[in-house]
């Protein structure tokens, strides 16, 4: 595990000008030269600290305590040695940077994270920290085509392990389990429906219900393996 900044230790309390602890996140890539770029552009960003960084998964178990957010760049392997590594960071959101095809990224679908993102690895600093803010808040995040692409290439036969629902979702729940797959924020979901942001809140309380989910990520999750998600 490398420090935060050469030969220094990283700073454990950072606080934004409004007095909010800032979003502590950890770079994970193979090259040195992927880590110091996305270190440099989540640097931009006074609500963003990275207290550390790994060549791959198999190095977080040295990572400094606290991490909100993996910001991982790195082969399909990675994601299989993620697995591993997440079970002992609960609760932890991942941000893939990916190059082109996203199709090796589908095991994030499936990790036991509490939120997960994807993004190429040319977004942009203010893409990038948009995309680490909203997973922060437990939103599932990607630029439209990636993550159009990645959930397409999701099961949506119900398994054998899948119970009957108890209730089945309301026409409007449905509605808001399609948003909350599109990782949009309760209030983008009230403006496009019409609705006030707590009635947002009370659908997507239901519809956790009813999947027997306990986040939006594992709802949309268990909603694509139901075949409620349109893709």
């Amino acid at each position: 595990m490398k420090p935060s900044a050469a030969g220094a230790t990283p700073r454990i309390n950072k606080w934004d000008d409004e007095g909010r602890e800032a979003v502590r996140v950890i770079v994970v890539a193979p090259a040195l030269a992927w880590r110091a770029g996305i270190r440099a552009l989540l640097s931009a960003d006074d609500r963003l600290q990275v207290i550390g960084e790994a060549a791959s998964p198999s190095e977080l178990d040295l990572a400094p305590p606290g991490a909100r957010i993996l910001v991982m760049a790195g082969s399909d392997v990675f994601l299989q040695e993620l697995g591993v590594a997440v079970r002992t960071m609960q609760p932890v959101s991942v941000l893939l940077l990916v190059e082109d095809d996203p199709g090796a990224a589908r095991a994030l679908i499936n990790l036991p994270v509490h939120a997960w993102g994807i993004l190429s690895l040319d977004a942009s600093a203010e893409e990038l920290s948009a995309a680490v803010h909203a997973l922060a808040e437990g939103l599932l995040v990607g630029s439209p085509g990636l993550l159009s692409s990645l959930l397409a290439g999701a099961p949506v036969e119900l398994s054998g392990e899948d119970e009957p629902l108890i209730e089945a979702l309301t026409e409007r729940e449905a509605e808001v389990l399609q948003f909350l797959a599109q990782g949009l924020a309760n209030k983008q979901i009230a403006a496009a429906l019409g609705i006030s942001e707590h009635t947002v809140k009370f659908h997507a309380s239901a519809i956790f219900a009813k999947l027997g989910a306990s986040s939006r990520t594992e709802a949309v999750r268990i909603g694509i393996r139901r075949g409620l998600v349109m893709l």
